[in-house]
């Protein structure tokens, strides 16, 4: 397993993104205080079970619309999570053997469990960096990176479920942009965000408990979720609520909730190539 940095101690004081996103999909390695919250959060807005999953839905039907349609055979992960199988390596590897995936998330819960994302196939690669993505350069500097990836060639990028947790203040749409540049034309942007635009009180409600717990949050509407996508070419359908992007069986939709409604999944889905 590779890092470049130091593990930290975690924190069990307080709540956890990354952990509280594991207990909303069901899985173990979340603490009390991660529990607690999330739960405080399913209170306001049930629908988070749901939009968790169709999160992790999209993303699996994403990756194999990439590798399958667009030649695409490599990834860059930010905000990986801790590791839900199958994850991105393991969706993409079935369609392409030799795929390579760097994954990059701040949470050393998520450091802990890395090697689960290490199991790859003879050819292809997987590796791990501990890396904040408000820190987009510190990112692109890590060694780690261009050992996996060859970067004159297309790489995907991947924010599932990231980029509302980056506000205003800390400009997301230029860090967006400048992981861009460094890739080449034919490079992908797969991004997914949760949005309030199906019920603003129930989100505001979510918003609150977020940044009560110490997380900031910002929650976009369509429009301002369009704008990470500013000068790349939209697949079809564009961008669309998560169980409606590609549900059909033909792309893998067998994994997508079909009968969840636009509220209840209140997620934001779009993928999109860079000419």
């Amino acid at each position: 397993m590779s890092n470049s940095h130091a593990a930290r101690d975690i924190d069990t004081s307080r709540p956890h993104s990354a952990r509280m996103y594991d207990y909303y999909l069901g899985g173990k390695d979340h603490f009390d205080v991660d529990k607690q919250a999330a739960e405080m959060v399913a209170g306001a807005y049930p629908g988070i079970f749901v939009c968790a999953r169709e999160n992790r839905a999209f993303m699996h039907r994403a990756t194999r619309v990439l590798a399958r349609e667009h030649g695409i055979r490599q990834w860059l992960d930010i905000g990986t999570g801790i590791p839900t199988e199958p994850n991105l390596h393991q969706v993409a590897q079935t369609v392409v053997p030799d795929a390579r995936v760097v994954y990059a998330d701040n949470d050393p819960l998520v450091l802990k469990y890395a090697e689960r994302l290490m199991r790859s196939t003879s050819q292809g690669r997987t590796t791990y960096i501990e890396a904040d993505v408000n820190d987009p350069q510190s990112l692109l500097d890590a060694p780690e990176l261009t050992e996996v990836l060859d970067l004159s060639k297309p790489v995907a990028l991947s924010l599932n479920a990231l980029m509302h947790f980056v506000t205003d203040e800390q400009d997301p749409y230029g860090i967006v942009g400048r992981l861009l540049d460094v890739f080449p034309s034919g490079s992908a942007l797969a991004l997914s965000h949760c949005t309030p635009d199906f019920d603003p009180p129930t989100w505001q409600k979510v918003t609150d408990i977020y940044t009560n717990a110490g997380t900031p949050v910002q929650f976009r509407s369509r429009k301002d979720v369009a704008r990470f996508f500013d000068g790349l070419e939209l697949l079809d359908p564009g961008i669309t609520v998560g169980h409606r992007w590609r549900s059909d069986a033909a792309d893998g939709g067998a994994d997508t909730t079909t009968t969840a409604t636009d509220a209840e999944v209140s997620l934001w889905t779009g993928l999109a190539i860079k000419p």
